[in-house]
């Protein structure tokens, strides 16, 4: 018996360092799950993680990640493919949307809005169309005078571009630069007065700040009974990321 009792002091003894070093692991492990904020990697191509609960985030230009790749069928013409690099050197709002999402419909105009007022700018609203059926998008955007194109997405194969964007987080609106880099995220419904001067404020950064040119081939105050905040949802961008409150209509 006590020669038993000493052999398992002893493997005692002897497993505290391995638990501890896995306890290291471990914690590591944790950490790079929830802990940055970066969303630029160290090629400098955007990458999505955790907003911590928040749902508006805002990126200075040197916080700003690129989003190359984007591309996919066209939901107007199967034949035709959409790529973000068709929009070269313009400020591309994209907007993540279904039919049958009430949020997407009831922001549908205030969308049409800002491509209506900064079109002349260089802004262009683009869809990406998820979890849909095609008749009933096409509906969706006959019916709501929408004239902006969209991606016709179901099987979420154009955003992978977005390198971890939840496909859950519908509505979903990104902002990207004049270089198509991440500049705002809005993971719940826009409204055109939350959403039109910060859009504004990015076409109009000098060449300094965003430049123009695309880097690659790419291409809340909510409206009553939306809260906008989803449980995968996640964030992306920058080194520090600031969150402002939208003002309501």
């Amino acid at each position: 018996m006590r020669s038993d009792r000493t052999r398992g002091r002893g493997s005692g003894r002897g497993g505290r360092p391995v638990a501890a070093l896995a306890l290291v692991a471990l914690f590591a492990l944790l950490s790079g799950c929830a802990g940055s904020e970066n969303a630029v990697s160290d090629n400098g191509e955007f990458t999505f993680v955790s907003p911590g609960g928040r749902t508006r985030l805002f990126y200075s230009p040197d916080e700003r990640g690129h989003v190359t790749g984007l591309k996919g069928e066209s939901l107007a013409n199967a034949d035709n493919t959409i790529r973000l690099s068709d929009f070269s050197g313009e400020v591309v709002v994209l907007n993540v949307w279904g039919s049958w999402c009430p949020p997407c419909r009831a922001e549908a105009d205030d969308l049409q809005a800002v491509q209506d007022e900064l079109g002349d700018q260089g802004v262009r609203v683009l869809g990406i169309n998820v979890r849909d059926n095609r008749d009933a998008a096409n509906d969706f955007v006959h019916n709501l005078d929408v004239d902006y194109p969209s991606i016709y997405d179901p099987s979420g194969r154009a955003m992978l571009a977005l390198n971890g964007f939840p496909r859950s987080t519908t509505p979903a609106t990104v902002v990207l630069d004049r270089e198509h880099r991440v500049a705002a995220i809005y993971l719940s419904e826009i409204t055109e007065k939350g959403l039109l001067p910060k859009v504004r404020d990015i076409a109009n950064e000098s060449s300094g700040s965003g430049g123009t040119g695309n880097t690659g081939e790419a291409g809340n105050t909510d409206k009553s009974g939306n809260s906008g905040d989803t449980g995968d949802s996640g964030s992306t961008g920058g080194t520090s990321p600031s969150e402002q409150p939208e003002s309501g209509r």
